[in-house]
């Protein structure tokens, strides 16, 4: 599951990428697109999605109590999997962006204030001076002309080995990360889990505080994303072609990649045998963008209502899209 919940996030952002291309998007709101055509909601839609199919009197997995454990079983592990690419991947695509901006080249030129004009009389006076001065000035002009013709590929390397050579262990692990981290310690270490989890653990207590603010989180990160909704609608910068694009990416693009991904996998016996299992990782190819993209742009302040407008269109077209995948996917794992 791990592997399968990154094949989405990989696919999804070179789609993105080529969407980005495309279009040619503003450049504030390409980390938001690349992040709404990478991350899916892993969270509390494939938590409905599966919850009502196992619910379902004569269900296509079995006996209901039997499919509801396994099911949670699933969606747990890919609701954890899931928080730890968003907010490691997704989370550093949209402050890359977010930040490039600032990064943006400098004008040509400049006017020539009173300093420079005072170093260019004392470097015409002393020879030694001028000619130091002007080898640098020759090594300043090649290193940005330099820097001004970088090939696309070579300034990708740079900027991959910039970000190896000076990580930010602060940027990133977001606190979601910890958390999700925190969670899974605490669920696969057997000690962790007697004393905390359950009704009979000591610490009970914590457990009932973190769901509490767990279940708090998602109607949230709704209202954040519907506060921004009603000036996204007056005015929004995203054009049309980009709507569509994440539209077909997420809902017939991935969805297809993921079945042949799937079919493949089951084939070569990498997945196992389990039904409701092969059909949790084909949900993971058809589900809408992450909430928690409109988080992202909320705390960077950028593309906050134009990521509003993308979740009003991608959601309100899952009903359909969902439905349509839902029922290909049982049938194609029975």
């Amino acid at each position: 599951m791990p592997l399968n919940v990154l094949f989405t996030f990989v696919i999804g952002s070179v789609l993105g990428w080529i969407l980005v291309k495309i279009t040619k998007a503003p450049k504030d709101l390409r980390g938001v697109i690349l992040g709404c055509c990478a991350a899916g909601n892993l969270g509390n839609m494939l938590l409905i999605i599966v919850l009502a199919v196992c619910n379902e009197k004569g269900g296509p997995f079995g006996v209901p109590d039997v499919c509801t454990g396994n099911g949670m079983a699933y969606v747990s592990l890919s609701m954890a999997i899931g928080s730890l690419y968003i907010w490691s991947y997704v989370y550093n695509i949209v402050r890359i962006y977010s930040s490039k901006d600032s990064d943006e080249a400098k004008p040509d030129g400049l006017p020539e204030t009173a300093e420079s004009a005072t170093e260019r009389n004392e470097s015409s006076e002393d020879p030694s001076l001028g000619e130091s001065h002007m080898q640098h000035l020759e090594l300043n002009f090649s290193g940005s002309e330099e820097k001004a013709k970088v090939p696309f590929p070579e300034n990708i390397k740079r900027s991959f080995l910039k970000f190896i050579r000076k990580p930010s262990l602060r940027r990133l692990f977001a606190p979601s990360i910890i958390g999700a981290i925190v969670g899974l310690m605490i669920g696969i270490v057997p000690p962790f889990r007697k004393v905390l989890i359950g009704d009979s653990a000591p610490l009970h207590a914590i457990e009932d505080s973190a769901d509490m603010v767990g279940k708090a989180a998602i109607p949230i990160m709704t209202l954040i994303v519907g506060a921004n909704l009603l000036r996204g609608l007056k005015g929004s910068r995203v054009p049309l072609s980009v709507i569509i694009g994440i539209v077909a990416i997420r809902y017939i693009i991935l969805p297809i990649l993921g079945v042949v991904i799937i079919k493949y996998a089951i084939h070569f016996g990498l997945v196992h045998s389990d039904p409701l299992y092969q059909y949790v990782l084909l949900l993971q190819f058809a589900l809408p963008p992450a909430i928690s993209v409109g988080t992202m742009s909320q705390l960077f302040g950028v593309g906050q209502t134009e990521c509003s407008v993308i979740m009003l269109w991608t959601n309100a077209l899952a009903t359909v899209s969902m439905t349509v995948w839902s029922t290909f996917f049982i049938w194609f794992v029975r």
